[in-house]
């Protein structure tokens, strides 16, 4: 696993191995990654990367949300609570020399409590596929999101969103969906 492009293009992140099943530690595959930056980057949403304050949530290893900083987001904030995710977020973070730009939030990312910071312009939501915890996830971290934040949301299935969210585009790459939403204004 990787960092597919921007300044730290090339970087070796952490070691996962196949996951962590226990944990559902499912790190998002190099190519879907580099799937969903170049549909971002080149799908007619203008570079939405861009000074952007990003949340990656379920974030396991933070590949998505330091793929991001890597291509010009201000920052990134991580929601994880699992202590398999926790190490390699870390370390990644570290390999990656992002800690000034980076937060780590120990959270359940389906009862987030108050967002204590400004809101956020991207959002990547990666649940353990099957759950329905991402439409939970989401329909509790709405109020942290700026008018029309991007979502995007990898799942196994089709997702159902909370109310007023707009779906802009779906794409299936293997066995993960994913769908880019618009939040409401």
């Amino acid at each position: 696993m990787r960092i597919i492009g921007g300044s730290a293009r090339g970087l070796h992140l952490a070691e996962v191995g196949t996951g962590d099943a226990k944990a559902h530690l499912r790190p998002t595959s190099d190519r879907v990654r580099e799937s969903i930056f170049n549909l971002l980057i080149n799908g007619g949403y203008g570079n939405p990367l861009q000074g952007a304050r990003v949340l990656d949530v379920f974030a396991g290893t933070g590949a998505l949300g330091l793929e991001a900083v890597s291509r010009g987001a201000a920052s990134a904030s991580f929601i994880e609570n699992g202590a398999a995710g926790l190490a390699l977020l870390k370390r990644n973070i570290a390999l990656m020399r992002a800690k000034d730009r980076c937060e780590i939030l120990r959270r359940d990312a389906t009862k987030p409590g108050l967002n204590l910071g400004a809101a956020f312009d991207v959002v990547f939501l990666d649940p353990p596929y099957g759950k329905a915890m991402g439409e939970v996830a989401l329909a509790a971290l709405t109020p942290w999101l700026v008018p029309e934040a991007l979502v995007i949301w990898e799942e196994s299935l089709p997702p159902n969103p909370p109310s007023g969210f707009a779906q802009m585009d779906q794409r299936k790459y293997g066995d993960t969906l994913v769908t880019i939403l618009k939040a409401p204004e």
